[in-house]
């Protein structure tokens, strides 16, 4: 099975368990219990194999709780950071979800369990809260227990019957998608109208969150350690991993977010992609009032897509102006626009042989006042690299045509590249949101490694003209749109309108000489 069928199998699946609890749980609830049942599937068929280790006589799930010894648990948790017992494994308590009258209850214990199996380990902050979101004996999944139970039942039934031929949740590596990426996907396309009501869940799509990572990691042989400021669910950092498998990302992946519910998920998402608890670290916060991982900078690469024009605190902090990210541009971003505040961020944790990646609001590059001195500060001591216009309705949720703005702190000259990419040769159109292909990518990529001036797409700019032009960042400023109009040759339309006048006149005339001789006739008559 090819990778579009998988996808297209998974969609079917996934609709079929919305299906068997449709009207009873809200269609944003209901992603967090697919997901959450996802990921218990993984942990739980991802630890049987490690305690198997291979060995075909060994079948940890009809093992019996009492001959695990405090020795195998204990470097189990060190290993995979948790422990499950035999008697916890999604495949058993799958098997009997139809039957077990405390069904909601002992899925609660089970989660509570797992978590707790870390503490007092180094990886208690990488599993603690995992399944905060996945309650369980929540009402919103029924008022009473029977109705919790039965609903319980058809998720963990209908993940159980998830089925891809040779492969297995346990097994990612095997996998021609990214499971829990694109179920992710299909969720939030699905119930995008709900998408507002989550608390701020940003989703970036795979083809965009691929362009990114492609950009950040770009002829990078190595990186230290890839970050980013605002991760949400994970799928720009793990688009590196996905691609990359050429470099070696030396410390692992790095992340803050400020929604718990996105938090969590990312956290999840990094076990699904085999990533061990040392090789992460996803902190809670907000990054740009109390940031987490200034102890572990500099990145070599960083990429983000933070939300678009947030209120923060701004000037109402007198503290921040003096704080290391901001103090060198000498001005804070607007309170009413933290999006800079976010660009400042990036480039103080950027080191000097790394490059960021960030999406932004297209207002940011041509406004004045403090974004413009900003944009100054930022041009003045050549960290942009390049801006990248993209087509409109690429993001679940808006349809605005944003921009990818890169920033390296070592650039090999001043000037600053400018890439069109918002026409219709570089996206493809489709039913909800337009895509980008792997040739569109291609295109852009290759522009922005040769630095070549093309009609109409790019254009490298001197920081002279830039500067003349009152630090005006806007790609349209400097790369001339096409003129799809069609072209009229003049000398050609006079020499046509001559025939044509005189055609008219020769007609007129003929049209005057019958009239004379029709009032002729009627006179005589």
């Amino acid at each position: 099975m090819n990778g579009s069928q998988q996808r297209a199998a998974l969609q079917r699946q996934i609709w079929q368990i919305a299906n068997d609890v449709r009207g009873a749980v809200d269609g944003w609830d209901f992603k967090q219990y697919v997901l959450g049942t996802l990921f218990y599937r993984f942990i739980s068929e991802n630890f049987a194999q490690y305690i198997e280790a291979g060995d075909q006589s060994i079948d940890y799930a009809s093992l019996q709780d009492s001959v695990i010894t405090s020795e195998i648990k204990d470097d189990a948790i060190k290993t995979k950071g948790y422990f499950i017992y035999p008697s916890q494994l999604f495949s058993k308590i799958a098997n009997e979800a139809n039957t077990n009258e405390s069904l909601n209850t002992d899925l609660a214990n089970i989660f509570t369990a797992i978590e707790a199996s870390a503490s007092g380990y180094p990886s208690e902050p990488d599993i603690k809260g995992l399944f905060a979101d996945f309650d369980t004996t929540s009402n919103r999944l029924g008022n009473t227990v029977t109705d919790k139970n039965t609903r319980l039942a058809a998720v963990l039934k209908g993940v159980a019957g998830l089925n891809f031929g040779e492969f297995s949740l346990g097994d990612f590596n095997g996998n021609q998608i990214d499971l829990f990426g694109d179920a992710y996907e299909f969720l939030i396309s699905n119930y995008a109208a709900n998408a507002g009501k989550s608390g701020g869940e940003f989703f970036t799509p795979q083809h965009v969150s691929k362009l990114i990572a492609m950009l950040a990691m770009h002829k990078q042989t190595r990186v230290n350690k890839i970050y980013d400021p605002a991760c949400g669910s994970g799928s720009l950092l793990l688009q590196s991993k996905k691609h990359f498998d050429a470099h070696i990302i030396e410390e692992g992946f790095f992340g803050q977010e400020i929604n718990h519910t996105t938090y969590n998920l990312a956290r999840m998402n990094m076990f699904l992609h085999n990533i061990n608890y040392d090789k992460f670290n996803i902190r809670l916060g907000n990054t740009l009032i109390d940031p987490a991982l200034s102890d572990e900078t500099p990145f070599d690469a960083i990429v983000s897509n933070p939300p678009y024009s947030v209120k923060w605190k701004g000037s109402d902090d007198p503290t921040l102006i003096n704080d290391d990210r901001f103090a060198p541009a000498g001005v804070l971003a607007p309170k009413s626009k933290a999006d800079f505040a976010f660009v400042l961020h990036a480039l103080s944790y950027l080191s000097s042989k790394g490059r960021a990646a960030i999406v932004c609001f297209p207002g940011i590059f041509y406004r004045g006042g403090a974004e413009q001195k900003i944009r100054k500060y930022l041009v003045d001591n050549n960290f942009v690299e390049t801006v990248i216009s993209l087509a409109p309705n690429l993001f679940f949720g808006t349809t605005i045509a944003v921009n990818i703005l890169l920033l390296s702190k070592h650039k090999t000259d001043t000037n600053t590249q400018f890439i069109d990419a918002s026409g219709e040769d570089y996206f493809k159109k489709e039913t909800n949101t337009n895509v980008l292909t792997d040739q569109h990518i291609e295109a852009i990529m290759q522009a922005f490694d040769t630095k070549a001036n093309i009609d109409h797409f790019a254009q490298s700019v001197a920081l002279d003209k830039i500067a003349d032009n009152d630090y005006n960042l806007s790609v349209s400023s400097y790369v001339e749109p096409e003129d799809t109009r069609e072209k009229v040759d003049i000398v050609k339309l006079n020499a046509e309108l001559k025939t044509t006048v005189a055609r008219i006149d020769k007609l007129r005339s003929e049209i005057d000489s019958i009239v004379t001789e029709i009032e002729g006739e009627e006179v005589e008559a």
